[in-house]
Parts: structure tokens; sequence; C-alpha cells
């Protein structure tokens, strides 16, 4: 199954600076505790946001990169070769973990969507699309609202109705 993770301010905002806008540790912790021992996808930049540009432990990590040379992680040069790298994985679990541009290209291939809900405005310069106002999305699951570092979360899942196959 093919899942996105990230998390968004109201305005359906993720990032600023090649940096997450909020720091959230339950989300953290839910996101660490979900992608763990799955493979997780992203591009270069993602990857270049993380402590010391390093991979995620203990996941297999897909890397859309037209420049960067690595051997700590699977990296791809084209979004033909990352759907044959998807599909080497396929009856893994997969999490789309960004950036903008990625999530954007696969969104529909992924079958849900988790997103965790920011009731608050960080200034984004990278935006999520608006699954509430896409009709192929339904929101199936909201959690209720929890306290994060000062923060109002809300952890939700999206189902997509039409998703395509790689």
């Amino acid at each position: 199954m093919i899942r996105a993770i990230v998390h968004a301010d109201k305005e359906w905002g993720i990032g600023k600076g090649n940096g997450m806008m909020f720091s959230l540790p339950k989300d953290m912790k839910f996101f660490r505790e979900t992608t763990m021992n799955h493979v997780v996808v992203m591009g270069g930049n993602t990857l270049r946001s993380f402590p010391n540009a390093k991979p995620l432990k203990n996941r297999v990590n897909i890397v859309l990169s037209r420049g960067q040379v690595r051997d700590d992680c699977v990296i791809v040069r084209s979004y033909e070769e990352l759907f044959k790298a998807m599909k080497d994985h396929e009856d893994e679990e997969i999490y789309v973990i960004g950036g903008g541009e990625v999530y954007r290209e696969l969104l529909p291939y992924c079958e849900e969507v988790l997103v965790t809900k920011v009731d608050a405005v960080g200034g984004a310069e990278v935006f999520f699309p608006n699954l509430d106002e896409n009709p192929d999305f339904q929101c199936v699951d909201e959690g209720e609202p929890v306290d994060d570092n000062g923060l109002t979360i809300r952890f939700t899942r999206y189902k997509n109705l039409k998703t395509r196959k790689l």
C-alpha cells in the first residue's frame, strides 16, 4: 500500500526554508512509529533537510534526486525510475514523505494520506494539495485535538477514492 504522510497548517502549508514550520514532538513520534521498517519515498531536498542529511534509519529510503550520488539510500533520477523502484517494493508499505513536488506527483497513487493538521498558520512556502476540496479524497478518520508543544494538532486519515496503479 502506498500512503502519503504529512503535517499541514490551516492553509495546507507544509514547509518553509527547506524545513518544517513547527516543532511537534508528538507528530514526529507518530511519523517515526508509522514509517519505521517500511519504505519512504522523498525528493532530494527532503533528504537534505534531515539532520546531517542522513537517510532515515531502519527504513528503505528511495530518493528522487538528479544530482546526488550516495550509497546509503536508493537514488533515482526520474519519475520513471522512481515508479520502477516503488514497484520493486509493492508488497511493502510505502510512505511518500515529501517534498511538495513529490507529493503532488505521487498523490494519485496513494491509497491513503495521513495528515497531521496543525491549528496554526506557519508562513509556508510549500503547500500540500487541499484534500478537503478534492472530490477524489474523503476524510475517513479525524482524531481528537491534541496539544503538541503549545499547538493544537489533529491526526486525520484521508482515503483516495480513485487510486491509480503504478
